[in-house]
């Protein structure tokens, strides 16, 4: 957990130590080590310097109000919500789509009523993948996968397909990542009755600056966000400025994250990814543990954008099973049923073959 403040610690046993100065050492009263007290005020002076980047990563925050734009009147005018009656969900389609299916439970929905209440986002990618060639997708993603039951590869239909712009928040920062690894190098004596194992431990402080750009935060409750990040990545190289032409004909989903609400996500990502590169550095030892890190943000801002995504639904034994392919890129994920006879068959056939196998070595070696 990050630190804002500083205790001061013995750093072997971690017992309360009090600051004496003046004096050339500290001894803990708990575990009897001694240190020497410009050792400790150096120690120290980095523990206070780690709280302070700690309350100031803590105190920067995005600038969430510049993310998407009003719609004009004749834009609003153009566009309609549907919200399902049975599942609740609000999309958002075309002024000449009056009737659709709900890709989410499947029901009917036939109330229009006026769109409102929606940022207009700042970039779209539009569709690169056609409805046929995610239909051909899907069935290469059914390909190796032995445990599937033969009448679902076999009879298989696709029962609804719909390509949906889903919304994202994508944010931009400098950051500068600070982070404190405790390491160890261990060497091994033996003598002639024991081995001595000898641990040195050290403390590394690393630190650097790093630039993002479009880090994704989808801004759907109702899209499963396993799904989401299993078909990323998009290029965002694509993106262009948003244009409410490029809706019709297709679905768009109504963020219910806003921009603020998607910040600890982008927050996490970043976090994690900075850690993971300044722990990179930390080489030359037998092993490493983070002790502390904190990630402070400059020149941050937030765009929202819409991305492409085909949502495809099959039946199985009056099971529902939903897939989504990145409309852009064409890569396909989703959940498969699995045939428990064939789970159980698998290993068997797989032991009886080995049996031969064993048994024809076993020949040629004895």
């Amino acid at each position: 957990m990050a630190k804002t403040s500083v205790n001061y610690q013995c750093p072997n046993c971690s017992a309360p130590l009090p600051y004496q100065p003046g004096k050339e050492k500290a001894v803990c009263e708990y575990c009897g080590t001694e240190f020497e007290i410009s050792v400790l005020e150096e120690l120290y002076r980095h523990a206070e310097e780690r709280a302070a980047q700690e309350r100031a990563a803590q105190e920067a925050k995005w600038d969430t109000d510049a993310a998407g734009s009003e719609w004009t009147e004749e834009e609003a005018a153009a566009l309609r919500a549907f919200t399902c009656s049975s599942c609740g969900a609000e999309i958002v389609s075309d002024e000449n789509t009056m009737a659709t299916e709900c890709c989410y439970c499947g029901n009917p929905t036939l109330l229009p009523s006026r769109f409102a209440g929606m940022l207009k986002p700042d970039y779209i990618i539009p569709f690169k993948k056609t409805k046929q060639e995610a239909v051909a997708a899907l069935k290469e993603f059914y390909k190796g996968k032995y445990l599937l039951p033969s009448s679902f590869t076999g009879g298989n239909r696709v029962e609804a397909i719909q390509p949906m712009y889903v919304p994202f928040w994508l944010f931009d920062a400098e950051v500068e990542g600070h982070a404190t690894f405790r390491a160890y190098q261990d060497h091994v004596f033996e003598t002639s009755d024991e081995i001595i194992t000898e641990t040195n431990v050290y403390e590394c402080l690393r630190s650097g600056t790093m630039r993002y750009e479009r880090v994704p935060a989808d801004g759907s409750k109702k899209m499963d966000d396993s799904y989401m990040d299993s078909i990323e990545p998009f290029d965002f190289s694509e993106l262009v400025p948003f244009q409410a032409t490029y809706l019709a004909g297709n679905l768009a989903d109504k963020y219910d994250v806003d921009a603020e609400a998607a910040v600890p996500r982008a927050d996490m990502r970043m976090s994690q990814t900075t850690v993971d590169v300044l722990e990179d550095a930390v080489t030359g030892y037998d092993r490493k543990e983070i002790q502390s890190s904190s990630v402070i943000k400059e020149d941050s801002k937030v765009a929202y954008a819409m991305v492409p995504v085909w949502i495809l639904t099959t039946r199985y034994e009056n099971r529902p099973y939903t897939f989504m392919m990145n409309g852009q890129t064409g890569k396909v994920v989703g959940s498969l049923p699995i045939d428990e006879k064939k789970k159980w068959l698998y290993p068997s056939v797989a032991a009886l073959v080995s049996i031969p196998i064993v048994y024809w070595l076993a020949k040629l070696f004895v």
